[in-house]
């Protein structure tokens, strides 16, 4: 069996996912991942055990008795949004230039971002009945999304996920910039798992910023795994999965028990969490694997859209209306699933208002300022050096040791604040 698969890097997967390329699957599972987030934090969590911070005014065992127990472990709806994350970047970036790239991640990301910074920080002077306003100078260092370098706390807690993901990006931009290939994928996720092993043991503040020694073990299954999809399986890439599984395992261990020090309840067994984390593994190998490629149902591209915006909206805001129901006689169920529809609802209306007709102008100034960057007149041309350039950062990692096992037929701690 041949280490690496014979496709030459580049080219065309052996799957594919439907007339436009896109795996629906993947979008009905983005929206799977943001409920299970939704209901830890109203069933599972309710914003903490104080009564003024908290969405029912009592620790949520008290509320909803049997039902907490479960919905504690639904916070692992993060870890299958960050193996999404891996997978959906590795197969969006493939054959784009970088300015195409950090044009994507900028359009994607900001627009819905920005409003929903606004609303919940207005919606929390208004109504400040489980969470304060920030000052306004932490607001608008919010509207950068790089406030968490800062210093800066988050508007919104959900927010410290978007800094994850903000390291990932950067990090990925230099694969991008090089040009995506099987090869320097292998040697990012090598590279990466490797440095948040030495991380965590060090402790040295620069290399954990970029290591990510918590959560990089996700991105790194989910770019193994669009590899899987898009050239087959082999076992150097199951090995990847593998042990980026096993560093989730002990991430998902060490977070519920710090989740279950925040909601007083040390009693419960971290294994749930486990499982869910697995589950989540599992599902992505499969999907990785072509198992859902028949499954195209229009509606799963309309939850996916509303994914991102329920995400960033349903916390802070969602407390507060669960609140002011619960404290005028709604019973805990009912006001769950009134709050839970009208999330959904209001990140339509964030699709349909936001999005959509921010998305394009932004996409337009953007798409001209990169075109003027690279028509920007050049540098004055440098003399060629006598001898032979040397490769790029990520094949001088990988050549001695591909090159060597190629065969020559074959082408190359959780906080309340994390809440």
């Amino acid at each position: 069996m041949s280490i690496f698969p014979r496709q030459r890097p580049g080219s065309p997967g052996r799957r594919k996912a439907g007339r436009s390329g896109r795996l629906a699957v993947l979008d009905g599972l983005r929206i799977l991942a943001a409920l299970m987030v939704v209901f830890h934090h109203y069933i599972g969590y309710g914003g903490g055990t104080k009564p003024e911070i908290s969405a029912w005014g009592k620790p949520v065992e008290q509320v909803f008795h049997r039902a907490s127990a479960p919905a504690a472990y639904l916070w692992t709806g993060i870890c299958l949004f960050f193996v999404i994350s891996g997978f959906v970047i590795c197969m969006s970036s493939w054959g784009r230039p970088v300015g195409d790239f950090v044009r994507s991640r900028v359009i994607r990301l900001y627009p819905a971002y920005w409003f929903a910074v606004l609303l919940t920080t207005a919606v929390v002077t208004m109504w400040p009945l489980v969470r304060q306003p920030l000052p306004s100078e932490q607001v608008l260092a919010n509207l950068t999304m790089f406030h968490v370098g800062l210093g800066i706390p988050n508007v919104d807690a959900v927010y410290w996920t978007l800094w994850a993901e903000l390291r990932f990006y950067l990090l990925f931009a230099i694969v991008v910039w090089q040009g995506v290939t099987y090869r320097r994928i292998v040697a990012f996720c090598s590279i990466w798992t490797v440095a948040g092993i030495v991380s965590a043991s060090t402790k040295w503040p620069v290399l954990e910023f970029f290591a990510m020694s918590d959560v990089s073990s996700f991105f790194v299954a989910g770019l193994a795994l669009y590899l899987v999809h898009r050239y087959g399986p082999n076992l150097m890439l199951f090995g990847i999965v593998g042990i980026s599984w096993i560093l989730s395992v002990l991430y998902t261990i060490q977070h519920q028990h710090d989740v279950n020090t925040v909601l007083g309840r040390p009693e419960l067994p971290t294994w749930p969490a486990v499982l869910l984390t697995t589950l989540s593994y599992l599902v992505i190998t499969g999907v990785a694997l072509g198992w859902g490629s028949r499954i195209q149902w229009r509606w799963l591209t309309f939850a996916g859209a509303l994914t991102y915006p329920l995400y960033l909206l349903h916390e802070t805001m969602g407390w507060t209306a669960l609140r002011a129901l619960y404290d005028h006689g709604t019973k805990p169920w009912t006001a769950v699933a009134l709050v839970t529809f009208a999330m959904l609802v209001a990140s339509w209306l964030v699709h349909r208002i936001i999005e959509k007709p921010l998305t394009p102008r932004l996409k337009t100034g953007m798409t001209r300022s990169i075109d003027q960057l690279r028509a920007a007149e050049p540098l004055p041309p440098q003399p060629a050096p006598a001898a032979t350039p040397a490769p790029g950062i990520l094949e001088a990692v990988t050549t001695p040791w591909t090159t060597a096992f190629t065969p020559k037929d074959a082408h190359p701690p959780y906080t309340a604040d994390r809440h």
